[in-house]
């Protein structure tokens, strides 16, 4: 794919020591006097960057799928304030180029009179926020695109039940209206695009009714897009992939917006840091060889997906070449069958729930699971869980997964004080506002 960001990103990136949503894009100097908002449109996209690796350590080494070995990284599997010590590596590069993405996104939805670049800019808010509130829970919602320096009015955070009302819904909503699919190709988000995250969302509040009416348009209209299932596990997160719907685009060309801090996410599942030689996860190792076991066949995930000697996860092998999938049809198709289980406890909701399993499943080398045995909601249920888990396993997903399916206890085999499903406030962001935004419980020092 084509890369988006060129030389002119260098423009808007943003070093400060002020809170991150005090900060204005230098060289904006009237932003409502540009007539071309290609370029700051292009650095909503560019700091979506800084969140792949912060998002993929947090989805699978949060989770059952991959360990930390030296201290005090090992706290992601101990669920304690320790973890505050990855801040700098993890939470704030995260927190502050997702807060620079809204911003740029904001100067774009405010001036620009291009409706395909407002709709672009709504998308890329909308993921902002999404990834925020998953990550943090409540967050704070600035909506301008020169927010005042001395106004603290938009610093406390705002409900995360508000903010997918009142944000990211919204967002979506107009962005689906203004975008098409002629895009869909080259890096930029579309039409379709907009639709997939729009279902996501829906998944994340518990909305099935909505998420399915959402996603069964995205899967009727995949084809028209030129998205269809790859034939070949091998291909689906390389970046011609033909599932894909959007994906953080990254090349060795240009340094990306975590470029320095650490490890990035394929290193990290790769075991080339020593925080982590051997990052392998024994339980993600089991899961693939149950799903052998029940279903019949050969998993040829597993051998896609990680390397059982080596003990490393090898599903990103292009380094940063490879691009990040945010959105690819596999995860739309797992979570409309989760959506049509859950709107209806009937045969023929099962029955259509497990048909939309039954592609995946035989890429995969399985059997289709019998329909006669999954005669139950929970048996259906658990059946989508255990698919997701292993079909998504490697890109970030897993731990956002248990958190958003109540599951955590049981699949991480502890019972685990909910305070850390979410992830800590960057402290510097709660010093800075001086107390105004405040830190997550579990985390307050």
């Amino acid at each position: 794919m084509k890369k988006l960001y060129m030389l002119v990103v260098s423009v808007f990136l943003i070093t400060s020591c002020e809170n991150d949503l005090d900060q204005t894009p230098p060289n904006l100097v009237a932003s409502n006097s540009l007539t071309d908002y290609s370029q700051v449109l292009n650095a909503a996209y560019y700091y979506q960057t800084g969140s792949a690796t912060p998002l993929a350590v947090m989805g699978d080494f949060r989770s059952d799928n991959m360990l930390m070995i030296e201290e005090p990284y090992p706290s992601f599997d101990r669920f304690n304030t320790d973890i505050l010590e990855m801040d700098g590596l993890f939470f704030r590069p995260m927190y502050s180029n997702l807060y620079k993405a809204i911003l740029s996104a904001n100067n774009v939805i405010e001036n620009s009179k291009d409706p395909v670049e407002v709709g672009e800019a709504q998308f890329l808010r909308a993921l902002s926020y999404f990834k925020l509130v998953k990550v943090f829970g409540d967050v704070t919602v600035n909506l301008e695109a020169t927010p005042s320096v001395s106004d603290p009015s938009i610093l406390p955070r705002q409900p995360a039940e508000t903010i997918y009302s009142e944000v990211i819904i919204p967002d979506l909503q107009d962005a689906i209206m203004s975008l098409d699919n002629s895009e869909i190709t080259s890096g930029r988000t579309s039409q379709i695009a907009a639709s997939a995250l729009l279902g996501k969302v829906y998944m994340h509040i518990g909305d099935f009714q909505n998420a399915e009416d959402v996603l069964a348009t995205v899967i009727n209209n995949a084809a028209s897009a030129g998205v269809v299932l790859e034939a070949d596990f091998a291909n689906v997160v390389t970046d011609e992939s033909s599932e894909t719907l959007f994906a953080t685009q990254f090349s060795t060309s240009y340094s990306d917006a975590y470029t320095a801090l650490a490890t990035e996410f394929p290193g990290w599942f790769a075991g080339q840091d020593p925080k982590s030689d051997f990052p392998l996860d024994p339980d993600l190792t089991a899961a693939f060889d149950a799903s052998s076991t029940a279903g019949g066949g050969i998993d040829l995930r597993k051998a896609l997906t990680i390397d059982e000697e080596a003990r490393t996860g090898i599903k990103y092998t292009g380094g940063l070449e490879q691009d990040f999938i945010e959105l690819r049809l596999s995860d739309i198709l797992l979570l409309y069958a989760e959506a049509v289980n859950e709107n209806a406890d009937t045969d023929a909701a099962r029955e259509a729930a497990l048909d939309v399993l039954d592609p995946i499943r035989v890429r995969a080398g399985l059997n289709v699971l019998d329909h006669t045995v999954l005669n139950t909601q929970e048996l259906v249920r658990q059946a989508i869980y255990d698919e997701r888990r292993l079909e998504l396993a490697l890109e970030g997903q897993r731990w956002f997964d248990l958190v958003r399916t109540g599951t955590v206890d049981a699949e991480m085999g502890q019972i685990i004080d909910p305070n850390y499903y979410l992830f800590p406030i960057p402290p510097s962001e709660v010093l800075a506002s001086d107390g105004v935004i405040t830190q997550n419980p579990g985390y307050a020092q």
